[in-house]
């Protein structure tokens, strides 16, 4: 964690009794922050470069955009960082600056408006390179406990609102007002787990560097069944049997719900976090879902508030799409068959899995006919509303 306490503000902590400047104390500001990293899983069960935006823009226009390569759409990475907001506690008006470094990564939307890090174009290949570090810094951000709620919209759906249901106070920064901070982006980084499918569908969770798996979950969705399971492991690997598809989308929530309380966020945080990704954590195919332990959130993503508040809590989930023999078999008889219907489900995966199959010598695909069906069908699948 990169909060220091001055030591003036430790010392007039002690000095005004028990209990001060803990997250009990009303006169604290308390900092709290849920997000999501999403992968895909490739054959040795490490995370493979994909293309996470391609398809639908569903954020509003308001939100600002990195715009100064050639469509996002083009950059490559192994991960997709989703959607972390910042929320803001305190008893009366005050003042912080914030910034948040992503090594190895690109910011690629925020709201208010900030200063971000590099304002060069990257190369479409990929993002990581020799000291290549993101950024994004809002200065000046002004907590308003109790004030209006004078929030922008815009008439369409989006994954953005259900975040701001919480008791959050609402924040300004020169004039753009919201009930968070707000940022996403993609990079070129290892991410905390592997996952590896077997012949029976059997998925290996392993953690990278030997520590405690803690909260992980498999989850496995064919048409209208659903099924998952949810363990704590201590260890540093766990090995799931295939689910029986018996289960509900609501039984899982509930849970992962009450995971992410544990884990820190407050109910109505955990709420919004689980509603914003309800459509999307939960469609077609097979994932593992992980809740990373917060010091790989901070190497991940290294925050830094001035001045520092009483507490700070930083609670993500990381999503890792695996490839298992189901999937891979439903796909390829979509592909050949050429019908997009069955392929709709796997929306922004469909690219990642199908070039999985293609690179198989076995199947009866040609490449040069089935790419062009796939990019049909992944336009089909997600809609274009990017904004203009």
């Amino acid at each position: 964690m990169m909060y220091r306490v001055a030591l003036v503000t430790l010392l007039a902590m002690l000095a005004a009794g028990s209990g001060a400047g803990s997250i009990r104390d009303p006169e604290a500001l308390v900092v709290h922050e849920w997000g999501t990293f999403t992968s895909i899983a490739g054959e040795n069960g490490e995370a493979l470069a994909w293309t996470p935006q391609l398809g639908s823009d569903d954020l509003p226009c308001f939100v600002e955009r990195f715009r100064r390569y050639r469509g996002k759409g083009f950059v490559r990475g192994t991960v997709r960082m989703e959607t972390p907001v910042l929320y803001f506690y305190a008893p009366r008006e005050t003042s912080v600056n914030v910034s948040v470094g992503f090594p190895g990564g690109l910011i690629t939307e925020w709201f208010p408006r900030a200063d971000v890090a590099p304002a060069e174009p990257v190369a479409d290949d990929g993002l990581a390179r020799a000291g290549f570090m993101g950024r994004v810094k809002w200065s000046g951000v002004r907590v308003l406990p109790g004030s209006r709620e004078d929030l922008p919209t815009q008439g369409r759906s989006s994954h953005y609102y259900p975040a701001r249901q919480t008791d959050a106070a609402p924040v300004d920064v020169g004039g753009g007002r919201e009930k968070f901070l707000f940022y996403r982006g993609v990079a070129n980084i290892r991410v905390p787990i592997t996952a590896s499918p077997d012949a029976g569908g059997s998925v290996r969770v392993s953690s990278r560097n030997g520590a405690p798996l803690g909260t992980v979950i498999l989850f496995e969705r064919r048409g209208d069944r659903t099924g998952f399971e949810m363990r704590s492991s201590a260890g540093a690997t766990v090995t799931f049997p295939r689910p029986p598809l018996t289960s509900t989308v609501e039984e899982l929530t509930a849970a992962l719900e009450a995971s992410l309380v544990r884990g820190g966020l407050y109910a109505r945080e955990a709420k919004a976090m689980v509603d914003t990704w309800r459509d999307s954590w939960f469609e077609e195919g097979t994932r593992v879902f992980y809740v990373l332990r917060e010091a790989d959130v901070d190497a991940m993503l290294p925050l830094e508030i001035e001045p520092p508040p009483a507490s700070v809590a930083r609670v993500f989930v990381g999503r890792m799409e695996v490839i298992t023999p189901a999937t891979r078999a439903a796909v390829e008889a979509a592909l050949v068959a050429r019908d997009a219907a069955r392929l709709r489900p796997y929306g922004r995966f469909l690219l990642a899995i199908s070039e999985r199959i293609l690179a198989d010598q076995a199947v009866p695909l040609d490449r040069t006919t089935t790419l062009p069906f796939i990019y049909g069908a992944l336009a089909a699948a997600t809609g274009s509303r990017a904004c203009q």
